[in-house]
């Protein structure tokens, strides 16, 4: 044999010697994590090690790459998130058994630090017991010995004094003895995921929670009111269904708080500090209203926004028991998780239907949009009024705090833009010559639309026909009859709000508080 071919062989070896270690690593770490989910669903716990150190990067992310995440993938953004985590922890877990097979003390040792980095994140969450800890304690007993077992059967060190001609006598792993071991590895950790999470729905006892919620509260129907909807083909519904409804937010698990066990505390600059159950808060009575919620982050165009049929409690009446201080501007709310936002005391006294929130289209809430209670404030973005898994008011001054999205850039008050949208047709879309409906939304919470104009190609602009609205705090559908020629035209959509405010054609992002321009599309008409 050639030396040439002697080192082909030797570097075939060595590129086959180090994915076995690699899969190793992965599924040990894979298992660890679907242990972690298992006794956390058992305890009841929503606080999983992958959870806690994504919440935890969402929480030091720089303002502009939260952004940047908001605006590129939309509601999509926490699986995004996951999706990349997911990523990284495959690259550690193959580094980790990679460095295990060359040496287990320090692989082991690898292995520990990133537990440790875990459990720190984990501890690092708002209101943190030791319970928290035991999900990442549990995934590493577990994946330590297992990876230092896969490791073996990847790659099993030669004895010291294995030299020469002894070497040849070592015997050679077995490829599909390590292959097997994997494979009923990965499998168990895939089993371990799934049932976490089944353990973990059932012990928290949330959705029998919904259940029995739904069964006691006298909720209405959520019936789309005469005249609302122009039922204008592929435009969006004028009620937006529950499970259409757009999500944003930091939780990558929704908190899990049972009806029973929740309670919220008003405190702060008032004469006296209030604390209302579940019950309590129902027991003032219920109010059921139209409002339309949408997103700061909401590009011109687009579709963070949606329109439901909320009940819930004035909040107001909630603060009237509490008699804030003459002197207090601000309300700072609080979710279970810790995520806060500041709201304007006199916004949530005016009069205006903002809500502590119960129900949603006639159902308890859902878990992804804030059972069992959030707050509803029509004319403010939800980032400084829409909290979820709300717990906490207090009653303060806006000079003496900053809320989560404050720190990161974004406006202290954050009032509604008026704002309108081209739904069909849609952008770049052909169409037949002739008669075109041009349709959409516009929207100018607790103001209300007076009208809607549309032009094309910078010609006219044309008054569209408006829907009914049963307030001014909800979109308001319109439609506008276009005799369509043949080629490639730009339609543009303006509004007017009730109070005589014209929407801005100058364009804006969304940071810092909401974006504005008229929503242009290009349609081709054959």
């Amino acid at each position: 044999m050639t030396s040439t071919e002697s080192g082909a062989e030797s570097g075939a070896g060595s590129a086959r010697s180090w994915w076995p270690p690699a899969l190793a690593g992965v599924v040990a770490l894979g298992l660890g994590l679907a242990v972690a989910e298992i006794v956390a669903g058992a305890l009841g716990r929503a606080e999983t090690p992958v959870v806690a150190v994504g919440e935890e990067f969402i929480d030091h992310t720089p303002g502009w790459l939260k952004d940047f995440a908001v605006e590129t993938f939309g509601v999509h953004d926490k699986t995004v998130l996951l999706a990349g985590m997911g990523v990284v922890l495959a690259v550690l877990g193959a580094l980790i058994g990679v460095l295990t097979a060359r040496s287990r003390g320090l692989g082991l040792l690898a292995a520990t630090v990133l537990l440790v980095v875990a459990g720190l994140a984990v501890n690092a969450r708002p209101d943190t017991t030791m319970a928290d800890l035991l999900p990442t304690l549990a995934a590493g007993l577990v994946a330590l010995p297992v990876l230092a077992w896969l490791v073996g059967k990847a790659a099993p060190a030669p004895p010291a004094a294995a030299a020469g001609p002894a070497a040849a006598a070592v015997p050679a792993p077995s490829r599909r003895a390590f292959l097997t071991a994997a494979g009923v590895t990965a499998g168990l950790a895939v089993v371990g995921a799934g049932l976490g999470q089944l353990l973990g729905a059932r012990r928290a006892g949330v959705e029998t929670s919904r259940d029995d919620i739904a069964a006691s509260l006298d909720l209405p129907r959520a019936d789309v009111p005469p005249g609302v909807d122009l039922v204008v083909p592929d435009a969006d519904p004028w009620r937006t269904p529950n499970q259409h409804f757009y999500r944003i937010d930091t939780a990558l698990s929704e908190p899990l708080v049972r009806a029973e066990d929740w309670s919220l505390r008003v405190h702060g600059m008032v004469e006296t500090e209030v604390e209302l159950s579940y019950d309590d808060l129902v027991g003032m009575g219920l109010e059921d209203r139209w409002l339309t919620l949408n997103c700061v982050s909401n590009e011109v165009g687009g579709h963070l926004i949606g329109n439901a049929l909320w009940s819930g409690v004035p909040i107001a009446d909630v603060l009237a028991l509490a008699v804030p201080h003459a002197d207090a501007d601000a309300v700072r709310s609080r979710s279970q998780d810790g995520w806060t936002a500041g709201t304007p005391l006199d916004v949530l006294t005016d009069g205006r239907d903002a809500l502590l929130a119960v129900g949603m289209n006639g159902d308890p809430l859902p878990l992804a949009h804030g059972f069992p209670v959030r707050m509803i404030v029509p004319g403010l973005y939800g980032y400084v009024s829409a909290t979820k898994w709300v717990v906490e008011l207090e009653v303060t001054r806006f000079a003496d705090f900053e809320a989560y999205w404050t720190t990161r850039g974004w406006a202290e008050k954050g009032p509604v833009k008026v704002a309108s949208r081209i739904d069909v047709p849609s952008s770049r879309a052909h169409v037949a010559a002739g008669t075109v409906a041009v349709a959409g939304v516009a929207w100018a919470q607790h103001r209300g639309i007076a009208a809607v104009q549309v032009r094309v190609d910078d010609g006219d602009w044309n008054d569209a026909r408006l829907a009914a609205v049963p307030s001014t705090d909800t979109w308001r559908q319109w439609v506008w009859d276009w005799d369509a020629p043949p080629g490639d035209h730009r339609p543009q959509v303006r509004a007017t709000t009730m109070d005589g405010e014209v929407q801005t054609s100058e364009h804006a992002p969304p940071a810092p508080d909401g974006a504005s321009g008229w929503h242009t599309i290009d349609v081709t008409v054959d």
